[in-house]
């Protein structure tokens, strides 16, 4: 949808380690997924489906979706956060 370059901010790295997400993982998220408005008016958020197949705190789940927040600045997307859900 969009092709500037991905920045993160400090908070952004904190939630990936967090809650298992990759970079790799939040940038084809917002390259290659619909966004829509995040709860603040001037943030987006996409959703996107991986396959997991691993243990995550000691389950294993099968999926994980990984659903990054991220403002559309002037000459890049800033990634503010990031949600994982396993299933």
């Amino acid at each position: 949808m969009n092709d500037k370059p991905i920045k993160f901010v400090p908070h952004a790295y904190f939630s990936m380690k967090k809650r298992g997400t990759t970079e790799k993982e939040i940038t084809e998220t917002i390259y290659n997924s619909q966004w829509k408005p995040a709860k603040h008016h001037d943030r987006w958020e996409a959703e996107r489906e991986f396959p997991y197949n691993a243990v995550w705190n000691n389950k294993f789940y099968k999926c994980k979706k990984v659903n990054p927040v991220f403002k559309v600045e002037k000459e890049e997307i800033l990634v503010i956060t990031v949600y994982t859900f396993y299933y």
